[in-house]
């Protein structure tokens, strides 16, 4: 798997929320995403996985093209991503909100076969005593982990989470961490976006950090935290 992300701007109106952002993704690489609030992080991932058209710039994909292409074409070829507010399907029920991305990216596809990957996902996230409840009745954070099991479903090769740990409660932490460290043993790339500091640092391999719509920093966490722009870009610049 092969990310590019080629000079991309992103213009709403007099508003640049990204400024010639460039950086690319090779093979299983687990990333986090970092910056202060309104640096263009989740604008970022909206461009990456079609819900925004860059104004200038470009997106490939193993060497196609993908910005300009809408969600569902981008996600059939392998980016899965969560949002920072959950989206589940809160009138179906947990199994039946799994079968949905399995359903419509092979809809000839065995219901059967689908219905035993779902269990074996949700048993994976300790969810399988949920499966016939309502996604309504989740607590925030099992609605976050079933948005994971939904993502596997889809066997994507990159999966972009924002805010995975945000507001959820510290057993879940464990478990979310545990889906993405194994995950990404089997294979997967990671783009991570988190506030949450101590977890991004100790989880990354790689730091992305956008401040003002710009990428400042790129590289070991250990060597960003360290990097002049990004401590001014936190804490601010003495006078």
């Amino acid at each position: 798997m092969e990310l590019e992300v080629r000079d991309v701007h992103l213009h709403f109106g007099g508003i640049r929320a990204l400024n010639g952002v460039s950086f690319s993704v090779r093979g299983p690489e687990l990333i986090g995403l970092i910056g202060p609030n309104g640096a263009g992080k989740t604008t970022l991932t909206n461009v990456i996985s079609g819900v925004y058209k860059p104004s200038q710039g470009a997106v490939y994909l193993n060497g196609e093209r993908i910005s300009g292409l809408p969600p569902y074409q981008i996600a059939r070829r392998g980016v899965g991503r969560t949002f920072q507010v959950t989206r589940a399907f809160r009138r179906m029920t947990v199994l039946e909100n799994m079968l949905v991305p399995a359903m419509a990216l092979h809809p000839a596809g065995r219901r059967q076969e689908f219905v035993d990957r779902a269990h074996e996902i949700l048993r994976f996230l300790t969810m399988d005593h949920l499966a016939l409840e309502y996604a309504r009745s989740l607590s925030g954070g099992q609605q976050k982990l079933l948005e994971l099991g939904r993502l596997l479903m889809l066997d994507p090769d990159l999966i972009i989470l924002d805010e995975p740990f945000a507001g959820v409660h510290p057993k879940l932490r464990e478990t979310i961490w545990e889906f993405i460290t194994t995950v990404h043993q089997q294979g997967k790339a990671f783009i991570i976006i988190s506030h949450d500091m101590e977890t991004i640092f100790t989880l990354s391999q790689r730091l992305l950090v956008l401040n003002f719509g710009q990428l400042i920093a790129d590289g070991p966490p250990e060597q960003v935290k360290d990097d002049p722009a990004v401590i001014e870009a936190y804490l601010g610049k003495e006078e």
